[in-house]
């Protein structure tokens, strides 16, 4: 997956949020697939110590089994967002289907905030959910769960290209791990030297 959205696809779904480009001093970090109670807590602690918020994109399911984690990210101040109940790709289910599945996700998160998995969203699914939730995309995929990729190279993903208003991704998750405990830091640090925000999508 590349780690910058072509403009070809950004062309495609032009309702998507892709970016905040307005922005003259903030920028949005966010976290896919968690809450998970080995990785959450220690990015809501390295949040902390630098001031910043972030807006996590939550499974349904992982709420379900973890309230209280979930509770906890709110608590702070987060923002929160729906990646499906079950983290499925669009492209393999029927449009009624997948509508259902982020709905109840929903339910349970209660946002207005969405995020395909995988970036994998049909156009007749897009069009059908642009109509309930902002859905919010990324300009900078730091691709953090993939375990081939160094932690270095995690980090050169990321740390070149941050500037107001970018969107990044990284994942509270144990697959992404490895790679988070060292960019993580390494990006809150970037933001905070160049006198910049991390701010939460409240839209």
């Amino acid at each position: 997956m590349l780690i910058r959205p072509p403009k070809l696809i950004r062309t495609i779904y032009p309702s998507f949020i892709w970016s905040f480009p307005k922005e003259t001093d903030g920028l949005f970090l966010t976290f896919d697939d968690g809450p998970c109670p080995q990785v959450t807590p220690w990015v809501l602690d390295q949040l902390d110590e630098y001031g910043a918020k972030a807006t996590f994109f939550c499974i349904g399911k992982n709420v379900e089994q973890y309230p209280e984690l979930f509770g906890e990210i709110v608590r702070r101040g987060h923002a929160v967002g729906s990646h499906t109940y079950s983290h499925i790709p669009g492209w393999r289910l029927h449009p009624d289907d997948y509508v259902q599945d982020v709905d109840m996700a929903a339910e349970l998160i209660k946002s207005n905030l969405y995020r395909p998995p995988y970036a994998k969203i049909t156009r007749r699914q897009a069009d059908i959910l642009s109509l309930r939730y902002n859905i919010v995309m990324w300009n900078i995929l730091s691709r953090d769960y993939n375990r081939k990729l160094g932690h270095k190279a995690c980090a050169r993903n990321v740390l070149p290209y941050l500037s107001p208003g970018t969107i990044t991704v990284f994942h509270d998750s144990m697959k992404a791990s490895k790679n988070l405990w060292y960019v993580l830091p390494k990006t809150l640090e970037a933001v905070s030297k160049a006198g910049w925000k991390c701010k939460p999508i409240l839209i």
